[in-house]
């Protein structure tokens, strides 16, 4: 496989990710575009790492470290928009932009 067919799927995932977190209003779908944005950012950094380094064990722990922060970040973002939703029943990012004050 050639560099380049590799890096379509990352792009095609980000450029997913990114039409999803700017078109939707709904704070959980803009929350898994945000979250298809960085798994095409992890796919582009594996294919460079392939390529770059394959013998390197540097690269498998930065995509495994990116891979975990991703994770968390997604599990934190879930948190506070159900705390959000259980305090204000607030799910949408107009009415989240509200809450400001």
């Amino acid at each position: 496989m050639t560099f380049e067919l590799l890096l379509v799927p990352a792009a095609g995932l980000f450029c997913t990710g990114l039409f999803g977190a700017l078109s939707q209003q709904s704070i959980v779908m803009v929350m898994m575009g945000i979250e298809l944005m960085i798994g095409g950012i992890v796919v582009a950094a594996a294919d460079f790492w392939h390529f770059l380094a394959p013998a390197a064990a540097s690269g498998q722990v930065v995509i495994a470290a990116a891979v975990v922060a991703m994770a968390v970040e997604m599990a934190m973002g879930f948190a506070v928009t159900t705390a959000l939703y259980r305090a204000r029943q607030v799910d949408m990012t107009d009415m989240a932009g509200d809450l400001k004050g």
